[in-house]
């Protein structure tokens, strides 16, 4: 397994520090999700539960409203030491096999053979699987002989996932707004952060809020100060003082993000049937979450597309 970054998980990333850890990317599990509830068991990834009591926010040009009630938030899992946990646990299994910033540079095929090149060398390999989004794939790697024009063409205009957003975490030492009787959760029109919602871990502790940013591709991620003025017009001035702000432009990580596809509409391209079937004669496997047919964008969804390169691999051995 070859990994471009110093770390395993890729949009699964937490930043840690004094104040606890805090997912930067995935944060969420939803109800009805088997195959990452089944991993999470195997694992024995702790868990809680997604904070919902409590009232909404919602913000416009005339004001803030109190909305009875949070009709933002639904229920959902999240993991008490961040998403990326997961993938460490799972990691640990593989570490005899998994290479770090190694970045693969191009994938030939040679008749039953494929020669993957990387940073520091090259190996043959009768399939591959591309476990990063297709725009990204065929913008970063070579792929000789080229692919079908219609795949290719669909590859560079699958969006990544949230890849045009921002992600903020302001962490606090107290969940105050719980305390007011708000959820944590709010709409917004005015930005930057246009969707909020509470980040605190069990029993409150750490204490966080985290929002999204959406972001032209010539817009630059929103400044720390911009972030505390609009808390501080949700929630109040105790919202002025945070202990920490967190700002993660997924646009900046060139294996992670293709700013050329976030355009598309990915309706029209996620689980696209292209993707269920492998290129090169069934040895070139799409694996990211942006190809899976079931939940893309999720966890499950990165799940099942690694599932199914798998068991196609396994069935045409």
């Amino acid at each position: 397994m070859f990994e471009s970054q110093d770390r395993v998980g890729g949009r699964l990333k937490a930043h840690r520090s004094v104040n606890g850890s805090f997912d930067l990317g995935a944060s969420w599990f939803w109800p009805g999700e088997t195959r990452v509830a089944e991993l999470i068991r195997e694992l024995g990834v702790p868990t809680h539960a997604h904070h919902l009591a409590g009232d909404a926010l919602f913000h416009t040009a005339d004001g803030v409203q109190r909305i009875d009630g949070n009709p933002i938030d639904v229920e959902s899992g999240r993991f008490t030491d961040s998403a990326e946990s997961l993938v460490e646990h799972l990691a640990e299994r593989l570490v005899d096999i998994i290479f770090l910033k190694t970045t693969v540079v191009k994938i030939a095929q040679h008749g039953e053979t494929l020669t993957v090149t990387h940073t520091t060398g090259s190996l043959n390999a009768r399939h591959v699987v591309l476990a990063l989004p297709p725009s990204v794939a065929v913008g970063t790697i070579e792929i000789e002989p080229a692919l079908p024009d219609q795949l290719g063409a669909l590859a560079a205009s699958t969006p990544v996932w949230m890849g045009e957003f921002a992600k903020v975490v302001v962490v606090y030492a107290d969940a105050f707004w719980r305390n007011n009787g708000l959820s944590g959760s709010a709409i917004s029109h005015l930005g930057p952060l246009r969707e909020i919602h509470d980040m605190s871990g069990v029993g409150y502790r750490p204490a966080a809020l985290f929002g999204f940013v959406p972001l032209d591709p010539d817009v630059p991620a929103p400044s720390v100060q911009q972030v505390i003025e609009q808390l501080v017009a949700l929630f109040g001035p105790e919202a002025g003082q945070p202990l920490e702000v967190v700002v993660k432009d997924w646009r900046a990580e060139a294996h992670l993000s293709s700013l050329g596809a976030n355009q598309a509409t990915p309706g029209q391209t996620y689980g696209h049937r292209a993707f269920q079937e492998p290129a090169f004669g069934g040895r070139l496997h799409w694996a990211s979450t942006e190809t899976a047919t079931q939940s893309p964008g999720h966890i499950e969804g990165a799940i099942g597309a690694a599932e199914r390169a798998v068991q196609t691999i396994l069935s045409n051995r």
